[in-house]
């Protein structure tokens, strides 16, 4: 008899074992395993640096892409840039501005002479892109300017993340 009581609850003990295991792992296992993307999820929104031949590294350059890449963290938006290569002259750098605008850049900022001149030129074309200047310039009707100061990095983020606001917004 000793031995049939042994059997049973060891059978009980058995089954309870086994439907706890099937009501965790029905349950979800009690917390979430699917493990955190690694890569970064970009919204749709593209912004662009057009640089001088120096590229990102450049004095005038460095404190831009440093902001456009804080707004990047803060928004999810992508921000890729291209440095001018050859003769520093308004021609030159209209075909890497229009290069920027074909590959659907959404804000375009420009640092130095001949690419600020060039997106200047190009601004009334391309109504549908927004366009910054830094160090020089002027504002126009979808050209907003930025004075090259120390509080560059700080103003170039703030006209990025407003820029993917208000684009998520039309």
């Amino acid at each position: 008899m000793r031995k049939k009581l042994w059997a049973w609850g060891g059978g009980a003990a058995a089954a309870a074992v086994a439907g706890a295991v099937v009501a965790l792992g029905l349950s979800g296992g009690g917390g979430d395993t699917t493990p955190a993307p690694r890569a970064r999820q970009y919204t749709s929104f593209a912004a662009c640096l057009l640089t001088d031949a120096k590229g990102i590294t450049g004095p005038q350059a460095a404190p831009v892409w440093a902001g456009m890449q804080d707004a990047s963290l803060a928004t999810h938006a992508k921000a890729g840039y291209l440095a001018v290569a050859g003769p520093e002259t308004e021609a030159n750098a209209q075909a890497y501005a229009n290069t920027l605008i074909q590959h659907r850049c959404d804000l375009v900022l420009a640092v130095g002479k001949a690419p600020a001149s060039a997106v200047r030129k190009l601004a009334p074309s391309s109504p549908k892109s927004r366009f910054i200047t830094v160090g020089s310039g002027s504002t126009l009707h979808n050209v907003s300017f930025i004075a090259a100061t120390s509080k560059t990095r700080t103003a170039v983020a703030r006209a990025m993340e407003a820029a993917v606001d208000a684009s998520s917004k039309e």
